[in-house]
């Protein structure tokens, strides 16, 4: 059964990550670690929105692979937004671990969108099924 009212919840604090994020393309002000950390959880809470909204429950995980097979599983389309799992290394499991010096650097602009994008699904999701139930 949806929680609509955790699916809301979520997503509203996966646009604050997002908002985080537009604030960090200097990266000689905010390390790789850090923007990926916020790519990492916008990501996360944008799925557990989904989740929360197609079943009602999500695994309390850090795991974007876990929470996208879990999706997939839930018939959802995430497709396009599976190169977001290069972000798994940033979950807050390894927030404290140095991650060494990043092969190439993160096209921060590219990323944004992509989140961008992602958030905007899930808010239509969420709309149209407020929209089905009446609510909000």
């Amino acid at each position: 059964m949806r929680d609509l009212d955790q699916s809301l919840s979520l997503l509203e604090m996966s646009w604050k990550d997002f908002k985080a994020l537009c604030g960090m393309l200097d990266a000689d002000v905010f390390d790789q670690e850090i923007f990926g950390f916020h790519v990492q959880q916008a990501a996360e809470k944008a799925f557990k929105s989904l989740l929360a909204l197609n079943v009602g429950e999500y695994p309390k995980v850090h795991d974007l692979r876990l929470l996208i097979r879990e999706l997939q599983n839930a018939g959802a389309d995430i497709a396009p937004f599976l190169s977001l799992l290069e972000f798994n290394t940033y979950a807050v499991q390894f927030r404290y671990e140095a991650l060494g010096a990043p092969d190439e650097p993160i096209d921060r602009e590219n990323v944004i969108r992509e989140i961008r994008l992602l958030l905007e699904q899930v808010q239509r999701a969420v709309a149209d099924a407020c929209a089905k139930d009446g609510t909000r």
